[in-house]
C-alpha cells in the first residue's frame, strides 16, 4: 500500500496543494490535515507547507506552533518516529516549535526574494534526502521574505560537526543565511527544514527542473525500508 503523507493546512498556507501534488507524483497518498484538528489520522509522515500561517503575526510560525495539530506532531517528531518536512514557512514553524534549532529572520536585502536557486546537497542521511548524493547540485525555486537562517556559533558548529546541514545555497546565500545554510535536520534525521521549495520542481512542464522530486521519493524509500534501530541512527 502506498504511504499516506499528511499535508497540514494552516490559515494562510499557500503551497499545501502543491505539496500534495508533489507527493502524488512521487507515488504517495496525500492526506489533508487541518490545523485545528489534534489528529494526524495515522499518517506515515507529514509535510508542513509554505505560506503565511496565521498571517505571520508576531513572527513567522510563532502562532502555528500552538495549533492543535502540533500537539500530536511535535512529540511524534521529537521521538524520531515521524518524518516531517517543513518547507519555507514550515521550516519557520519547526524552529518556533523547537524541533529544529535556530531561527529564520528577514532577508539581509530587506526584500522578498523570488528566484530559481541552485542548492548543494550536504547530507543524504535523512528521511528526505536519501535519493540524492552528497555534493549534488539541484535547482529549485526560492521565495521568501524571512528566509535568512541564523543561530548562535555553538549551534552552527554543532550542526556542522554532526552532519546536520542538509543543503546550502550554491555560492553566496541570497538572503544572508549564516554559513549559506538552506536546510537542516534534527539529530534523528527524521525532521528536515528547507527554505527553498522542492514541491515546485517536480514536473518539467511547470518547474525549472525536476530536482525537487527527490525529497519526496527519498521519503518513500525511507518508509519502505522500515524502522531503523536507534543505535544505527545515533550521531
Amino acid at each position: 500500500m502506498a504511504a499516506r503523507v499528511g499535508v497540514v493546512t494552516f490559515p494562510g498556507s499557500l503551497d499545501d496543494r502543491d505539496a500534495a501534488r508533489a507527493l502524488r507524483i512521487a507515488g504517495a497518498i496525500p492526506v489533508a490535515l487541518w490545523h485545528g484538528d489534534a489528529d494526524l489520522r495515522g499518517v506515515d509522515a507529514v509535510v508542513l507547507p509554505g505560506g503565511f500561517s496565521y498571517g505571520d503575526y508576531l513572527r513567522c510560525g510563532a502562532i502555528a506552533r500552538f495549533a492543535p495539530i502540533m500537539s500530536e506532531l511535535v512529540p511524534a517528531a521529537r521521538s524520531g518516529r515521524l518524518p516531517v518536512l517543513g518547507i519555507c514557512n514550515g521550516f519557520q514553524i519547526l524552529c518556533e516549535s523547537h524541533l529544529l534549532p535556530g531561527a529564520l529572520t528577514r532577508n539581509s536585502s530587506r526584500h522578498f526574494i523570488c528566484r530559481d536557486q541552485l542548492l548543494r546537497v550536504e547530507s543524504t542521511a535523512t528521511a528526505w534526502t536519501g535519493d540524492y548524493h552528497t555534493g549534488q547540485e539541484i535547482l529549485i525555486p526560492l521565495k521568501s521574505g524571512e528566509g535568512s537562517y541564523v543561530a548562535d556559533p555553538a549551534t552552527l558548529d554543532e550542526l556542522e560537526r554532526d552532519g546536520r546541514v542538509v543543503a546550502r545555497y550554491a555560492g553566496a546565500a541570497p538572503n544572508g543565511a549564516q554559513r549559506d545554510i538552506a536546510g537542516i535536520t534534527n539529530e534523528h534525521g527524521n525532521v528536515v527544514g528547507l527554505m527553498p521549495h522542492p514541491e515546485h520542481a517536480v514536473e518539467a512542464l511547470t518547474g525549472p527542473s525536476v530536482d525537487g522530486l527527490g525529497f519526496f521519493t527519498s521519503l518513500l524509500a525511507h518508509l519502505a525500508a522500515g524502522p531503523v534501530p536507534a543505535a544505527a541512527t545515533a550521531r
